[in-house]
């Protein structure tokens, strides 16, 4: 996105470099990659930033208003309402794709949002390899807040274990090795020295969870959550030994709530100039005649599944539960990075971190995602180059 920089990086990008730091990535921590990752960061000048940090701000002033939770309560399926739910999210992600104004100049709107984790311990890693093998200028960097690696991982660590030995922490998933994700699960035990866990190795014992070490059980008193609950719906065959419904003595981090609180749901809850207009579907009074500007996306899905992109309205008359469906604008994304076989559409996600006990969420780090092909992520992508994922440099 600065063109001095943008050029010097392609000029110097070199195919044999590129292969050996994924070679790097892939054995670093004793698990390949296996989703792609992108030849080149994404470098995002002052203006960009600003414009994202204040979308940010924006944001939150919703999120984080009085009365959130009471606005939100629909959005939890009743299969999968739980106890115990804390005060607030321990993760925050807004993601923004990369347009263009009326004055050509560059410019995020929002795409979705969550109160799940993503990739915290891979992002820092990957921030760290792309300016160890890569070209990237020192006033650059992928983290926020004044914070530096180190004072990263110590907020990272304080945000999963708060005061919790990380022996009675476990990073619990459904069938963790084959998440497109593992590897950030291998550098999460890597980094905190917790176990990675299936939802099906839980034990429960009356109000209490253990799992197996070796042939001891050991008590679990945080959960580091990455399972998406909707999953099991895709895996019905899976059998797990635990009651998710009962009053566990757990903390979770975070709770499965937020998943749903925090997402395609709350998208009609916010305005702005880095906002685009969207409603439920439940709430629309008559179809607009200019369907083609418009996405219908299910509120309780991921990854782009269950998205219809080319919508005509037959599809809108045919949905029979319309209060479970947005109707958003389409965001017209920007060849916003020049590479040496053309331009590239991209996505910036910018994470919080908020542990116990803090005042607020902390704005940490960030994802980069990059695509060629109509829509982010990996089913749009294949056989193409300089697509994938990667994360941002901001200029400070």
């Amino acid at each position: 996105m600065i063109q001095s920089i943008r050029e010097r990086f392609n000029k110097e990008f070199d195919q044999k470099k590129y292969e050996d730091f994924v070679k790097y990535l892939d054995t670093k921590f004793g698990k390949e990659v296996i989703f792609r990752v992108a030849e080149t960061p994404i470098f995002v000048d002052k203006a960009l930033k600003s414009k994202l940090l204040s979308a940010c701000d924006t944001i939150m002033n919703v999120l984080l208003q009085p009365g959130f939770k009471e606005k939100t309560e629909n959005a939890i399926p009743a299969k999968w309402r739980m106890k115990n739910e804390k005060g607030h999210p321990h993760f925050l992600c807004l993601d923004f794709g990369i347009c263009r104004d009326e004055e050509g100049n560059l410019t995020p709107k929002l795409i979705e949002l969550q109160g799940f984790a993503s990739l915290y311990a891979w992002e820092d890693v990957l921030g760290n390899a792309y300016k160890n093998w890569f070209y990237c200028p020192e006033n650059f960097s992928h983290l926020f807040s004044g914070l530096d690696s180190k004072t990263y991982l110590d907020l990272f660590r304080k945000t999963i274990l708060a005061d919790c030995d990380p022996k009675n922490v476990v990073l619990m998933d459904l069938k963790p090795e084959e998440q497109k994700t593992s590897i950030d699960f291998y550098i999460t035990r890597a980094q905190l020295g917790i176990e990675i866990v299936c939802l099906s190795d839980l034990i429960q014992k009356g109000k209490k969870l253990y799992y197996k070490l070796k042939d001891e059980e050991v008590e679990i008193k945080r959960i580091y959550n990455r399972l998406i609950f909707d999953d099991l719906e895709s895996n019905p065959d899976f059998k797990y030994n635990i009651n998710l419904q009962d009053d566990l003595d757990v903390e979770w981090v975070t709770h499965p709530h937020w998943f749903y609180r925090i997402s395609k749901y709350t998208m009609p809850l916010l305005k702005g100039e880095y906002i685009p207009e969207t409603n439920y579907l439940s709430d629309l009074k008559t179809i607009p005649d200019d369907l083609e500007n418009y996405v219908l996306k299910p509120l309780f899905s991921f990854s782009g599944m269950g998205v219809i992109i080319d919508i005509a309205k037959e599809d809108i008359e045919g949905i029979k539960d319309p209060e479970n469906w947005i109707l958003q604008r389409k965001v017209q994304y920007t060849d916003a990075v020049q590479s040496p076989e053309g331009g590239v559409k991209c996505e910036i996600r910018m994470m919080y971190l908020w542990p116990d006990g803090d005042d607020k969420p902390t704005l940490a780090t960030n994802l980069g995602r990059m695509s060629r092909g109509k829509m982010i992520g990996v089913r749009y992508n294949k056989n193409l180059n300089w697509v994938g994922g990667n994360i941002a440099f901001f200029e400070e």
